[in-house]
């Protein structure tokens, strides 16, 4: 089985991008081949600066496939596109590279014969837009008794991390401003996790541990007799949000100090990144061929 998992490069890590996409990402590493890559053309919906993606590869083949998909993809299909709705409301220019994103998003995942694709609820919409232009490409252009041109995705969405809330309550998004970073400073990690939005209950009052962003963030890192407990503290009443945010910037903060280290010495071997990422397009070039190579026969290129 061949698992798929991509983000985008649009800014520093934060732990939303870590629980809701790169640690289910790593787990499955254990139930069969998995390809990562960095979608760095897909950040062109949003990053206009050249400087921060010249060093990015140019993924002839998968252009060219994403030109392929996008001949069977219905303009009505994409119009429906949730992220592209919600962008142009928060005041995205409605281009035609967010408008076709799904596509490019299709391409990325089709390209590998992808089994499994780990998304956020959030993106589970594009996976079904990949399985639609994928059902195309196969009733359009697939020959009785060759197989099929596209192999059709499953999605697998983990239910505890389906959405990662942000300082804010909303969805935790370098798009809304309202990240926690993996690996920021200390000072600015305990800055973020002290502005975290809580109502006003006073401190001797009891309060709604169903509600409260700051346990829905506990909850990814700390035990669960930690967050009994927690939950427990909320309901009795007796201590702040204030507290209760000290505790959740020490657990984060120890959580991710072993990757906060290895990081420190993957900097010091520059050469072990690039090695890694060559060795990643070799691989992963390899299967794109063949992918290519079987749609350019079956739609007569």
């Amino acid at each position: 089985m061949r698992i798929l998992s991509g983000i985008q490069p649009t800014g520093i890590l934060h732990i939303g991008n870590y629980f809701g996409m790169m640690r289910p990402a790593i787990a499955l590493q254990d139930e069969g081949e998995a390809l990562y890559f960095i979608a760095d053309y897909h950040a062109l919906t949003s990053i206009r600066d050249p400087a921060v993606l010249r060093e990015n590869s140019r993924r002839v083949a998968l252009d060219f496939l994403a030109w392929i998909l996008s001949t069977v993809t219905p303009v009505s299909r994409l119009e429906l596109a949730h992220s592209y709705k919600d962008k142009i409301a928060r005041g995205a220019a409605a281009a035609a590279g967010l408008f076709t994103y799904p596509v490019l998003m299709a391409a990325d995942i089709l390209i590998y014969d992808s089994d499994i694709v780990p998304v956020g609820k959030d993106q589970k919409q594009h996976l079904e837009i990949t399985r639609d232009i994928a059902t195309r490409i196969n009733e359009t252009f697939g020959s009785k008794g060759e197989g099929e041109v596209l192999k059709l995705p499953e999605a697998r969405i983990q239910a505890q991390t389906e959405v990662v809330p942000g300082i804010d309550g909303q969805k935790m998004s370098k798009s809304y401003g309202n990240t926690i970073d993996i690996f920021g400073d200390e000072k600015e990690t305990r800055k973020r996790v002290m502005s975290i939005v809580t109502d006003s209950t006073p401190v001797e009052t009891p309060k709604d541990p169903d509600t409260s962003t700051i346990v829905q963030l506990y909850a990814l890192i700390a035990s669960k007799d930690e967050v009994d407990e927690m939950r427990d503290q909320f309901r009795k009443g007796g201590r702040g949000y204030g507290d209760f945010k000290k505790q959740l910037f020490e657990k984060l903060w120890d959580y991710f100090a072993p990757m906060r280290r290895r990081r420190d010495e993957i900097l010091r071997h520059k050469d072990y990144v690039e090695s890694v990422l060559a060795q990643g397009a070799q691989r992963a070039n390899s299967i794109a061929g063949e992918v290519m190579k079987r749609v350019r026969q079956a739609v007569g290129l």
